[in-house]
This record gives C-alpha cells, sequence and structure tokens, in this order.
C-alpha cells in the first residue's frame, strides 16, 4: 500500500472560513442626527457610575454574590461609590437585598439582580437614603411587571403602580430639599403699585377678600397710562312711592 505524504507546510489546516455577506458593501454612514446620538452617549458613558456587574453562584444549600471583576478591592471602593456610600456594611446589606427581590425561591436570578443593581447606580444616588428609596423602586417595578405579565391581581398592579409614582415624587422632593422655585419674568409695575410673587391664600368674599380688594393695587402695563380711578358716591336714600304720597 502506498501512502502519499502531503505538504503539511504549505497546505491550509484552518477550517473553511465562511463568505462575508458584507463584503464588497458600501460602509454605512450615520446621518447628522445619527452622529449627534452617538456623540450623546459617548459622553453619558464616560460620565456613567464604574459599578462592575454582579456574578451570581447558585449552590446546593446557598448562593453567593460577588463582583465580576478581577480585582475584589477595586471592585467594591467602585460599588460604593456608584451607590453613594462609604461603608461596605451598606453595600453588602443593599446587594443582599436587591439579590433577594429578585430571587425565584432558593435560586437568584443574576439578570434581576444586575437589572436592579443598574437602576439604583443609574439614578446616581447622592447618599445612602437615595439608594435605598431607589432600590424600593426598582423592587417595586420588578413586582409591577410580574403582575402585569400574569395578570392574575388588577388591584395589586394598580396599587404597586400608584406606590412606584409617590415614590418617583418623594425622591424629587428629596432632592430638592421640598421647596418649589417660582421664576417671574418681564414684570412692570407703575410707580405706587406693588407685586406679590409667591401664594396668595385669599378666601372668597368677606373682609379678607374686600381688604385686598381695597390695598392691593392692580398690575398694569408700564408703557400704557394708568386707568384713572372712579369715585363712587355713596348711595342715597330714596322714599319709595306710594298712592297716598302720590295723591292717588
Amino acid at each position: 500500500m502506498l501512502l502519499e505524504v502531503t505538504d503539511l507546510e504549505t497546505r491550509d489546516l484552518s477550517p473553511a472560513k465562511k463568505p462575508d455577506p458584507d463584503a464588497g458593501k458600501e460602509k454605512y454612514e450615520p446621518t447628522e442626527r445619527e452622529k449627534t446620538a452617538l456623540d450623546r452617549y459617548r459622553v453619558e458613558e464616560a460620565t456613567a457610575p464604574a459599578a462592575p456587574r454582579m456574578k451570581v453562584t447558585n449552590g446546593k444549600k446557598a448562593a453567593t454574590i460577588a463582583p465580576d471583576h478581577p480585582d475584589r478591592p477595586l471592585a467594591g471602593t467602585l460599588l460604593k461609590e456608584a451607590l453613594g456610600t462609604v461603608s461596605v456594611d451598606f453595600m453588602n446589606g443593599l446587594l443582599t437585598q436587591l439579590a433577594n427581590a429578585g430571587s425565584h425561591g432558593r435560586q437568584i436570578d443574576e439578570d434581576a439582580l444586575n437589572f436592579m443593581l443598574s437602576v439604583v447606580t443609574g439614578s446616581k444616588p447622592k447618599d445612602q437614603l437615595e439608594a435605598m428609596l431607589v432600590a424600593q423602586m426598582a423592587a417595586i417595578h420588578t413586582a409591577t411587571m410580574t403582575f402585569a405579565r400574569r395578570l392574575e391581581d388588577v388591584e395589586a398592579l394598580n396599587k404597586l403602580a400608584r406606590t412606584y409614582a409617590m415614590q418617583m415624587e418623594a425622591l424629587k422632593r428629596y432632592r430638592t430639599g421640598g421647596e418649589q422655585k417660582v421664576t417671574v419674568q418681564h414684570v412692570s409695575v407703575n410707580e405706587g403699585g406693588q407685586a406679590i410673587v409667591g401664594n396668595v391664600n385669599q378666601a372668597a368674599g368677606g373682609p379678607a377678600a374686600e381688604k385686598a380688594i381695597t390695598t392691593t393695587p392692580a398690575l398694569t402695563d408700564a408703557r400704557q397710562q394708568a386707568m384713572p380711578i372712579i369715585e363712587t358716591t355713596p348711595a342715597q336714600v330714596v322714599p319709595l312711592r306710594t298712592k297716598k304720597t302720590d295723591g292717588g
């Protein structure tokens, strides 16, 4: 039997490459709007929190969660910075709570955990209170979508949706300190007039209304002549005419 020996040095032993379906096509050129969106995305990506993802290992008796990062101390620092805290206890406690909120029995859902963690870090909490409130919002949202998918309890779904809206309002009030800003622009007041800026509580009718009418001048346009005040005379009592007084 003859054995043919091939030249292994010149033979291509690599697997056959599939043809590129895009070969020969012109490279797509983004539109100006798409370029603007890409530039905005790069800026937001550069300023986004650098918190690592969490890796879940579900064991027979227990599950463990750990940062998916080669440097554990650095990963912990990045997580604390993204959660608005310097406390390792707070970080571990909040991560455990998020893991429990996204778990199914004893099995922790890694995707659900990382989703809720991204909600918290994406909101860029300034302190632990904001981090806890946003974590609750992430859990409420997850439960809301679960009920929306199952459609088992419409009343519970409505309650969760209202709770989320209330939490959003609470977060806004906390971040602004409960203050409301009033901006007044282009207000012209004639000489002797007064402008009132703020909340004015006035009951309809009564002495308070009369006082406001007689003491608060109306705002007028400075470019126009002020309207004159029409003087009124006190009403006079006119006797009622009867047949007797008319000679009837």
